[in-house]
């Protein structure tokens, strides 16, 4: 992403939300309505990428096609370069649509099967009448089927004559074809094949740099969503979650949602697998959902105060938001086995926790067993007090996580007078009570 300090948003999202009302019955005495988006509030610079993801039915598509007043948003404020898209209409509201176009999820049925490519593509060309003649349409049209990779000779064929690949091209270029500076894509390779995804993935990269696009890339592969974006918003039952850069997001997730998004990516290598965290129940309605904090019902960290009160999307971090009671904090006291089936506990309220878990790798450490750890778990068990050779060897065993270096590496430990306060035990019990959960791992 590049240097986006001193330029204003070119979309700023404020409050969003979008009711359906629910089919009632007829001596149903109030109107229930489905919350498929909930306040949500976001900003987008220039050339920016917006990553959104969530499992299906938290309102992802829903959010992209209300910005785009495809489907008129309930409430809320989108101000678009400065100005206020909810309020425009007419002359003002085409000019500034032109501006901002979509890529639909379907290439199959987004796409009319009674015209032409050419005719397809130059569709917008003639609603915003931006040529004057039908010479100056295609050699328009023609010049952005050679930048999406389409064969001028296609210009006369129909799309049931193309592979789903190619009609997404039809689609891109449909879409780009006025040189708009936002596109929404809705979940774009979702439907192709992996091969074809990486096509795609790069021609949208492509352009964005030739072209200067800021996008909205909606999807449910967090694989996709790390290639291609800069910053990473989560969604989960209309709300936003968790917010952040894409680096701090995939290497420090705040939110236990989040968490679980994460820990079900297929890892490639065989010696660094990761736990799964498998999420119970299902997703609750959103025409009724749970009170307090909407995630409450299937989150593994839930307490009494995450059912009474809603949690704000707050700054856990230089720019990192989450909407959590317990932002950053993993399961308080968990036992996760590592590969060669010794225990490791986690919990950063325990400090004798740590100290044990100190214990147990120098243990193994010096017994020349190879160490393999959970990865995203090892800011639990470090101090300041480990040497550098230590490091290296947890970072060559797989313990360390790439991005997190010898030199700059902080360990998520909480200060000493708090440490010290929080303790519950003497030092003498402290002692006991680590000799015991040290005979429980070996």
């Amino acid at each position: 992403m590049s240097d986006q300090t001193n330029q204003a948003p070119l979309l700023e999202v404020k409050h969003l939300r979008k009711l359906f009302p629910a089919k009632s019955g007829f001596l149903a005495k109030e109107k229930t309505y489905i919350k498929a988006v909930d306040d949500v509030s976001f900003t987008l610079m220039p050339k920016e990428t917006l990553g959104v993801v969530g499992e299906s039915g938290c309102g992802k598509s829903t959010m992209g096609r209300s910005v785009l007043r495809l489907i008129e948003p309930t409430e809320g404020e989108i101000l678009y370069k400065g100005e206020d898209f909810r309020q425009a209409g007419g002359q003002q509201l085409r000019k500034m649509r032109s501006d901002m176009q979509i890529i639909f999820q379907d290439p199959y049925a987004s796409l009319n099967p009674r015209m032409t490519v050419g005719e397809i593509i130059a569709e917008p060309l003639n609603i915003q009448k931006r040529c004057g003649s039908k010479e100056e349409v295609r050699e328009q049209v023609l010049k952005v089927m050679e930048v999406v990779g389409l064969n001028p000779k296609y210009y006369n064929r129909y799309p049931h004559e193309f592979s789903g690949g190619q009609r997404q091209r039809i689609g891109i270029a449909r879409a780009i074809v006025l040189q708009p500076s936002l596109v929404v894509c809705d979940e774009p390779v979702s439907a192709l094949d992996v091969s074809i995804q990486s096509q795609v993935l790069n021609l949208l990269r492509k352009l964005q740099e030739s072209m200067g696009m800021a996008y909205i890339f909606i999807s449910h592969n967090l694989s996709v969503i790390k290639h291609i974006s800069d910053r990473v918003m989560v969604m989960y039952l209309g709300h936003v979650v968790e917010m952040a850069d894409k680096k701090e997001l995939f290497d420090n997730a705040s939110h236990p949602y989040t968490q679980a998004l994460l820990s079900a990516i297929p890892v490639p290598e065989r010696h660094s697998r990761r736990k799964k965290i498998i999420l119970q129940g299902d997703l609750p309605s959103p025409a009724n959902p749970p009170s307090g904090c909407i995630f409450h019902t299937r989150c593994f960290m839930a307490q009494e105060i995450c059912s009474k009160q809603k949690p704000e999307l707050k700054e856990s971090a230089d720019g990192h938001l989450c909407a959590c009671h317990f932002c950053g904090l993993k399961c308080p006291l968990s036992v996760f086995i590592a590969d060669n089936g010794h225990k490791f506990y986690s919990g950063i309220k325990f400090p004798f926790v740590l100290m044990m878990n100190i214990c147990a790798v120098f243990h193994l450490y010096f017994k020349r067993r190879r160490i393999i750890l959970p990865n995203g778990h090892i800011n639990f068990i470090l101090t300041n007090h480990l040497p550098r050779f230590f490091y290296r060897q947890l970072q060559t065993c797989g313990g360390i996580p790439l991005s997190s270096g010898v030199s700059n590496f902080v360990p998520q430990l909480p200060s000493r007078d708090s440490a010290m306060s929080t303790w519950p035990l003497s030092f003498r019990g402290l002692r006991a009570m680590h000799t015991k959960l040290l005979a429980d791992v070996f």
